[in-house]
């Protein structure tokens, strides 16, 4: 008996993922800006601590949209959901956009998960055999 071997994809499967994960942190650092108007009229006004904390995380993440290519670069994403969780102390809007995030990452990851387990089984489109008349 001859053991069957997946075909690699034709096409790379972890572009789309890749573009899905830089537009996510170029999101987030929206939204975390869009946070700063919020903590000075809610959260007793922008320090300069609270500033330079949520526009560096803000630019931490826009510098990291343009990381993905990179092996560490989920590790990196994820450090970044720490900053944002630790933010709260900031503003406790700041946590709730963490705890936001941090779903919409946890989704992220089980989609890679997923494409991860078709890419072994070879259940990917691009893996599937075609036919000569097609």
């Amino acid at each position: 008996m001859s053991e069957s071997v997946v075909p690699p994809p034709a096409n790379d499967p972890w572009k789309g993922l890749r573009g899905v994960m830089a537009g996510t942190l170029v999101l987030e650092a929206i939204v975390v800006l869009l946070a700063l108007p919020v903590v000075g009229a809610v959260g007793g006004g922008v320090t300069w601590f609270s500033g330079t904390y949520l526009v560096a995380l803000a630019a931490l993440m826009i510098l990291g949209a343009g990381l993905q290519r990179k092996p560490w670069a989920i590790p990196f994403n994820l450090g970044l959901q720490v900053l944002v969780l630790a933010g709260t102390f900031i503003h406790l809007s700041i946590g709730i956009i963490g705890l936001v995030f941090v779903a919409v990452w946890a989704f992220i990851l089980v989609l890679r998960t997923d494409v991860q387990r078709r890419m072994d089984a070879g259940l990917l489109p691009s893996q599937r055999m075609r036919s000569p008349e097609s």
